[in-house]
């Protein structure tokens, strides 16, 4: 398969990739260090490529490997309590083959769906510097024109969110920015393009505090699902063409 092929060889890049001294920097020292609970295991500590389907109808857009998660296993979203909230949701929608990710070996299989982000090293204080996200911004790109299926786009957080759409913008997809307000479970019909949702980042903060629910989670996979099996419906289609957004289901937010 085509995608599947150029998916591996672009992995290899990604994972090879020194662009940032800072966050390659940083990576390493936190695999050195290592936290207690991990202290027998060998971090990753390299960049961290994409995950998933290459026929995926669903492209995930997150944030950045967790210092201690995917930093650790070389996964999207495994081995911290970021992923154990997202891979949940996923496999209760049918996207996942399980609820639990804690290394690359576990099994794991997304089916319809992949995983990227705007930043491909844990970056310290989970902030990314404006300048490597934009080193890491082409790995992205590369991503959503191998992804040719896809139909629903759900960032996960407002920097996912404006990285998508400042892609978008660059190729005339669209043409304000502001136009486009993240929010939980906005939905934004794009013209050509994927319907784009936005959504809180499962992060320990955001579901600590209740900010974000599985519940909530699970509701944006849920529509993800019935929009990627079914024919967009009538108020899409029509969406779609005047380029505004369909549905707004939580209140804005940074």
């Amino acid at each position: 398969m085509h995608a599947e092929r150029q998916l591996k060889i672009l992995a290899k890049e990604i994972v090879a990739c020194e662009r940032c001294p800072r966050l390659r920097a940083y990576c390493q020292e936190i695999g050195r260090v290592k936290r207690r609970a991990y202290r027998d295991e060998t971090y990753w500590a390299k960049p961290v490529p994409g995950f998933g389907d290459p026929r995926a109808k669903l492209l995930i857009v997150g944030l950045a490997p967790g210092a201690h998660g995917a930093n650790r296993t070389g996964r999207m979203f495994t081995g911290d309590r970021s992923g154990e909230y997202l891979y949940r949701a996923l496999h209760e929608t049918g996207f996942a083959s399980q609820p639990n990710a804690v290394s690359r070996e576990d099994g794991l299989v997304l089916t319809g769906a992949y995983i990227g982000a705007p930043g491909r090293c844990a970056p310290p204080d989970n902030k990314p510097a404006k300048e490597e996200l934009a080193n890491c911004r082409e790995y992205l790109e590369r991503e959503i024109d191998l992804l040719k299926e896809v139909r629903v786009v759900v960032a996960l957080g407002s920097i996912g969110f404006a990285t998508y759409l400042s892609i978008l913008r660059d190729r005339g997809l669209i043409r304000r920015l502001i136009d486009f307000k993240f929010g939980h479970g906005v939905e934004y019909p794009i013209p050509n393009g994927p319907v784009l949702i936005g959504c809180y980042h499962p992060s320990q903060q955001n579901t600590s505090t209740g900010r974000l629910t599985h519940e909530m989670l699970q509701g944006v996979f849920r529509t993800a699902d019935l929009l990627v099996r079914a024919e967009l419906p009538a108020r899409f289609e029509d969406d779609r063409r005047r380029g505004r957004p369909a549905r707004s289901g939580g209140p804005p937010s940074t």
